[in-house]
């Protein structure tokens, strides 16, 4: 039984070490298109807002904290602001309205023209990620969205300007695995983007 688990648990760090190796070429250039918009929009005094369910919820939390923060380099905090920490706005828009709508209220009234929405779903077809993403389009607001398997309707709805990152893969844990990647090299991105000499460094 051991030795069963064993191989189990490798094949999961082979499985996971063969879809990086796979996915490195084919979203680099999106990664890096995504990092622009970031960069021009804090260049320009907007901010970044992420959302998304369950692992997606840690990963839009995550992602705020390394730009709130830092990732590795010193430098001034970066504007972002994770849609899914606010319990008393999820709770009342859900009971008040609908889930379906818990993103998109926030969105309506944090988010300004110029701004960009990270929207996270491994299906591509949260309920709540696409009404975020509708309601940032109309306001002339970006969407970088980070989805899994074949997109869904997240990938349909992509405007251009908008940016999409999709881990075509079907499991679940591998597309969040590595979409935490994805958020790591995006941050590092961002931070090359917008360097200590223009941004100033953390004193």
């Amino acid at each position: 039984m051991s030795t069963e688990i064993e191989a189990r648990i490798e094949q999961h760090f082979v499985e996971g070490v063969e879809l990086r190796s796979q996915m490195a070429k084919a979203l680099s250039p999106a990664i890096a298109r995504a990092a622009l918009v970031i960069a021009r929009s804090m260049e320009a005094g907007g901010k970044v807002m992420a959302c998304g369910n369950g692992g997606s919820a840690a990963d839009s939390q995550h992602f705020a904290a390394e730009m709130i923060c830092r990732l590795e380099r010193e430098r001034r905090a970066l504007p972002a602001i994770a849609l899914t920490t606010d319990t008393s706005s999820l709770t009342a828009t859900a009971n008040d309205y609908d889930f379906k709508y818990v993103f998109s209220r926030q969105v309506e009234g944090l988010g300004r023209s110029g701004d960009v929405l990270v929207a996270i779903s491994t299906s591509g077809n949260s309920g709540n990620v696409i009404e975020a993403m509708r309601t940032a389009q109309s306001a002339g607001i970006a969407v970088i969205a980070l989805t899994g398997r074949d997109g869904g309707e997240m990938g349909r709805i992509l405007r251009g300007g908008d940016v999409h990152i999709n881990v075509r893969h079907e499991r679940t844990m591998r597309i969040q695995e590595l979409h935490l990647t994805i958020l790591h090299v995006l941050s590092d991105a961002v931070e090359c983007c917008l360097p200590e000499a223009r941004i100033g460094a953390r004193r």
